[in-house]
């Protein structure tokens, strides 16, 4: 915590006291993390004695939805005119987890023409200035961390109760694979030990989190691990994939792919796994690595993507298979 942050946090601190309405936006196809840090701020915002509100672009994930405050989150695509009042009517805007504007799909637009003091709270690379406050760190673990160290550098670390800490330390467990990636700086594990000190339930959380699907998923997961993933031994790489048909089949819901872009990386020899998932206009791609190969770069130069080093997200405007194929010949560059 050095003396920018100290500042930026006195800036921003002076424009939440003027303002009246404040708003809290995250990313489309919210994860664990745009989830976790918008609920935190939220609930910290209110106790503050703030009128305060969290938006999302779209629905987030049934294995989200007991987090404190979820029940309070408005959904733009299920109500749009209450979205848009609110965003019309807030002082001040806090944009979370996204770094570039059209990460909140329908709501870019909203946002850009907003009049509200804006302040964008994330950790990822590459962004673009469109807010007027950046309180970004690229080596954080997930923007939840950021958010405590936010409330932690206003000097109001009390008001952070049990509820805070929860919807915390589930954004930081969630962003980082339950701690398998993006976790290798020692402030992550002191913000983690703070959380701890509120009496959170951390199995409790995992299990919310982990141990919360569908019988369906799970027999989704065994198809794409037996049917599906391919092994390519001479670029260390394993990918696999998933159609809107198979989808249909397995009655999938959103967030029932979790996580299963680690899987790959479990085999011997394949340090770059990723996930490729049909839908009606694009093809959603995760990439994870082991070491030193930047998941990020590749995303970015490729699928117009980005994330972190081991850890990142792209899209395709290209047919699935074309997609794959696509990522196929960009290895031989890649890997060696």
């Amino acid at each position: 915590m050095n003396r920018y942050e100290r500042n930026l946090v006195v800036q921003i601190n002076q424009h939440i006291e003027q303002s009246g309405n404040i708003a809290v936006i995250s990313h489309e196809n919210p994860d664990g993390d745009a989830v976790g840090s918008s609920l935190a701020l939220y609930h910290y915002l209110k106790k503050s004695g703030k009128k305060c509100f969290v938006i999302m672009p779209n629905d987030y994930p049934d294995f989200l939805k007991w987090l404190p405050g979820s029940k309070d989150i408005n959904i733009f695509k299920k109500d749009k005119s209450t979205a848009e009042k609110k965003i019309h009517d807030a002082d001040m805007i806090f944009l979370l987890d996204f770094n570039t504007p059209d990460r909140a799909g329908k709501i870019e637009d909203l946002i850009r023409e907003s009049k509200a003091f804006k302040v964008m709270i994330d950790h990822h690379p590459e962004r673009l200035v469109f807010t007027d406050i950046n309180f970004t760190d690229t080596l954080s673990s997930s923007t939840a961390e950021l958010v405590f160290r936010f409330i932690e550098l206003t000097g109001n670390i009390k008001l952070l109760d049990n509820n805070i800490a929860v919807c915390l330390y589930t954004g930081i467990m969630s962003d980082t694979g339950s701690f398998s990636y993006n976790s290798s700086q020692p402030e992550t594990y002191r913000v983690l030990s703070e959380l701890l000190k509120k009496g959170i339930d951390k199995d409790y959380i995992y299990s919310k989190v982990y141990n919360n699907y569908s019988e369906s998923r799970l027999k989704l997961l065994g198809y794409c691990l037996d049917r599906k993933m391919v092994v390519l031994p001479e670029y260390k790489t394993a990918y696999m994939s998933l159609t809107l048909l198979e989808k249909k089949q397995y009655n999938y819901k959103r967030g029932d792919s979790e996580g299963f872009v680690n899987y790959p990386l479990s085999v011997k020899g394949v340090n770059f796994a990723a996930f490729f998932m049909e839908n009606d206009d694009h093809v959603k791609i995760s990439f994870r690595s082991r070491g030193k190969f930047d998941t990020n770069a590749f995303a970015f130069n490729n699928f117009d993507g980005g994330g972190h080093v081991n850890a990142s997200g792209g899209e395709s405007k290209l047919s699935l298979s074309d997609t794959i194929n696509k990522f196929i010949s960009l290895l031989p560059e890649y890997i060696s």
